[in-house]
């Protein structure tokens, strides 16, 4: 297995992970899809969304992938007055990551993160490892001091 930056970081940082790859040869690279793949529970598997508010610039939320992220609570949690989703053709250029393999550790540059709340009711969850086909399993509480990221309700 080819490690991948998000891995690097997490081995310099000494922190506990696992990776685990996935068939991604049927095209399927939803986050519940993902679940399926690596026999994971949806609520245990987090997606990574990049979107960008007015004033805020780029905020990057964990959520669950069989939840939506509530573009209110986002607002409230990055305190912004207003954000969107950013255009996957965006993703890239700014995160250096591509749809299906965005992992919040990692990016480009450390932007502010958020991870919702729930997450915190498992030792570990699973997020991508920086790569489509690619997932890391880390506790929650690594991957937040990782990312400097905040625990909130985000959905």
């Amino acid at each position: 297995m080819t490690k991948t930056n998000a891995m690097r970081l997490l081995e310099a940082a000494g922190m506990t992970f696992t990776a685990r790859e996935y068939d991604v040869s049927d095209g399927e690279i939803s986050g519940v899809a993902v679940a399926a793949k690596i026999g994971q529970e949806p609520e245990r598997v987090f997606k990574t969304l990049v979107t960008e508010g007015k004033t805020t610039g780029l905020n990057v939320f964990v959520i669950p992938s069989d939840c939506e992220l509530d573009l209110k609570k986002a607002v409230q949690a990055a305190g912004d007055k207003y954000i969107e989703m950013i255009k996957s053709r965006e993703l890239e250029p700014k995160t250096g990551y591509i749809h299906g393999g965005c992992s919040p550790i990692g990016m480009k540059k450390r932007f502010p993160t958020f991870i919702d709340e729930t997450a915190m009711l498992h030792d570990t969850i699973f997020v991508s490892g920086g790569r489509v086909g690619l997932q890391v399993e880390v506790s929650p509480q690594d991957l937040a001091q990782m990312t400097n990221a905040a625990f909130c309700d985000l959905f």
